[in-house]
């Protein structure tokens, strides 16, 4: 099974604790509530019930079965797949920081939350990974640099040495502040 495969499964098999209800109870809410695109369907299971976007998002697209939530990760890698064992090894640490972790894949990035966003997965170019830092407030230093707005620090990954004791060592922080 490929990582984005497991990600989903885990995602299903958490659902019920996580949001209260399993997914067969969800695509009936969703079914029942008239909405049919994507963007109305997470705006309205985050408003109405509370969903995070990661689970909303999931729900939106088993409920279109549009299976989104797999092609979201391997779009990002076309042309870019020799970069991926880099995200897998950043996906399985962050996995291993705690059962809490989210992950939310998006178009063009992968966003890792706990209560709030703490990383940010961004295959940049063909040739590297931006791996992005909530750390506002750290200095910047060594290969640690400012980022943007949602992620204030990045490192930039061209490898799976890239992704060292050092960097998870900002990615163990980054997810402490998350909680």
């Amino acid at each position: 099974m490929s990582s984005p495969d497991k990600q989903l499964v885990t995602m299903i098999a958490n659902m019920p604790e996580k949001t209260g209800k399993p997914l067969a109870d969800w695509l009936k809410i969703v079914a029942g509530s008239g909405h049919e695109k994507h963007g109305q369907i997470v705006k309205f299971l985050k408003a109405e019930h509370g969903m995070t976007h990661g689970f909303a998002n999931l729900v939106a697209a088993k409920a279109r079965d549009t299976g989104e939530e797999v092609d979201l990760v391997a779009s990002q890698y076309q042309g870019k797949e020799h970069l991926k064992p880099i995200h897998d090894a950043v996906i399985s640490y962050a996995q291993s920081l705690g059962g809490d972790v989210e992950i939310a894949p998006k178009k063009t990035s992968v966003s890792l939350r706990r209560k709030k966003q703490f990383a940010l997965i961004v295959p940049a170019t063909k040739s590297r990974i931006d791996l992005g830092f909530a750390l506002k407030g750290e200095e910047p230093s060594g290969r640690l640099e400012t980022y943007n707005v949602m992620c204030s620090h990045r490192i930039r990954l061209e490898s799976e040495a890239h992704f060292d004791d050092e960097v998870k060592s900002w990615m163990a922080k980054a997810y402490e502040r998350a909680g």
